[in-house]
């Protein structure tokens, strides 16, 4: 048994998924909590892959001593050659799940010594609140995307009647006025999974059934956390989860410092030379191009886009792998090398938070429109999958700050229209005063006495009382 402190009174279970960028905001959350809570004990359960990420790339004297990582196995099988399904990976996890969250739930009792006093979990894991009736502790899980999908999964089965009574060739065009705050969302927006249509084969893709079950098993939980500030949402959308979720807390932006620290050392951060290439940049003029870890531009458009760049002048910094530079056009990165540069990495944060950067061209990923917002930059999006359609509606179409390639698809006019009318013309002014406004209203929010850290007070409470 391990050996610890005996002032440790609780011990709070947190069930990361390890894909795309979900399980890093949940375990800043985490991070949080065990500074504020010092006496409680925080058991970690990733995949290895994922904690040796994380883990990693946190300063281990910045992971506070009460926080304990345990790898739950991913299912992969011994030898399993991946395909190139976008999901393969998350399908061969769920399928093991939830017997090996069990496994290391088991493990994290034995060795810390103390039964589980809570269940933090991301809220993709819905089976969840099965374990946590079994257990008899809360079930708090975490939604680490925007409301407005927390809310379609609310509506799920409003949705499918919508659809079905609308089921015809324009049906992707129709909006779902029917939910608070979701006017402006189009059913083709929606992700996948949600559907009918798209969920007529469930057996043979566990995620999608694990996700179909997410409005059903959401409102047994004891809290919902969200990676959001309640400033932000439309009235109509807020009145209606508060009504539905009474303990729904906001707690803020999860993978963002608000408000932002001071500048790193170039030093300590800028391995690439971005930050100092772009000291030597004008205000406002660099279009910051990066499509997240996840998500792959087609070669076709990788073409496109680096065309457009260079026939628009516009200065860039492309976040692009070596492998990808292959679909550069020929002489692309000699002749482009005064206006603009391409690494393999860019430290995002920094670079949106930069005066040279005018746009962001992204792919409308939850975590990267948030820090774009906090940074007050507005974007050029091309969306991909998952919440990405409903992302780029929401600040194309709600909040103002950015919009959606036409399409969804890059070509070399599209993407010079779109630069030209962020950073030149009268509307991308607009938008650009529109994300400013947002970003006071993430600083003032994210403040010692804003709703942010109101909502952290509270779930602190709540943690320490159980």
């Amino acid at each position: 048994m391990l050996s610890i402190e005996s002032s440790h009174k609780q011990h709070v279970a947190v069930m990361a998924f390890p894909f795309g960028t979900h399980a890093i905001p949940l375990f800043n959350l985490v991070r949080k909590l065990a500074i504020a809570i010092p006496n409680t004990h925080f058991s970690f359960f990733n995949t290895a892959n994922s904690n040796k990420s994380i883990f990693l790339a946190s300063n281990s004297s910045n992971i506070p001593s009460n926080i304990k990582a345990y790898n739950i196995g991913d299912g992969v099988p011994m030898n399993h050659v991946f395909t190139n399904h976008p999901v393969e990976g998350v399908e061969l996890l769920v399928k093991a799940t939830p017997e090996n969250f069990y496994k290391g739930l088991e493990a994290a009792i034995t060795e810390i010594g103390l039964k589980i006093s809570s269940l933090i979990t991301d809220a993709f894991l819905s089976f969840a609140v099965v374990i946590s009736k079994e257990m008899n502790v809360p079930w708090i899980p975490v939604w680490v995307s925007v409301p407005y999908t927390f809310s379609i999964h609310v509506y799920i089965d409003l949705i499918h009647q919508f659809y079905e009574n609308h089921e015809d060739s324009d049906s992707g065009d129709k909006t779902l006025e029917l939910i608070p705050g979701l006017s402006k969302i189009h059913i083709k927006d929606l992700p996948d999974g949600i559907l009918p249509i798209s969920r007529t084969n469930l057996e043979e893709s566990p995620f999608e059934c694990m996700l179909s079950k997410l409005g059903r098993m959401l409102p047994q939980s004891a809290t919902v956390d969200m990676n959001f500030y309640q400033e932000l949402y439309p009235i109509p959308l807020l009145d209606d989860l508060k009504s539905k979720f009474p303990n729904l807390l906001n707690v803020g932006y999860l993978t963002l410092s608000m408000p932002p620290p001071p500048p790193p050392l170039l030093s300590d951060l800028d391995v690439t030379g971005c930050l100092s290439w772009l000291d030597r940049q004008k205000a406002m003029s660099v279009a910051y191009i990066s499509f997240g870890t996840v998500a792959t531009l087609p070669p076709n458009e990788t073409l496109e886009l680096a065309e457009a760049v260079e026939a628009s002048g516009v200065p860039f910094l492309w976040s692009l792998k070596d492998k990808w530079k292959d679909y550069l056009p020929n002489g692309f990165l000699e002749r482009t090398s005064m206006q603009g540069k391409v690494v393999p990495w860019a430290p995002q944060t920094q670079v949106l938070a930069h005066s040279s950067t005018g746009v962001f061209v992204t792919h409308f990923g939850s975590n990267s429109v948030n820090e774009s917002i906090a940074n007050g930059v507005p974007m050029i999006g091309r969306p991909f999958f998952g919440d990405h359609p409903v992302n780029g509606r929401i600040v194309e179409e709600i909040q103002g700050v950015g919009l959606r390639v036409e399409g969804d698809v890059l070509t070399k006019s599209r993407v010079i229209k779109s630069l030209e009318l962020v950073l030149v013309h009268e509307q991308g002014k607009e938008m650009r005063k529109k994300v400013q406004s947002l970003k006071e209203i993430v600083l003032k929010a994210a403040g010692p006495n804003g709703s942010a850290a109101k909502d952290f007070k509270t779930l602190v409470e709540k943690l320490s009382m159980l």
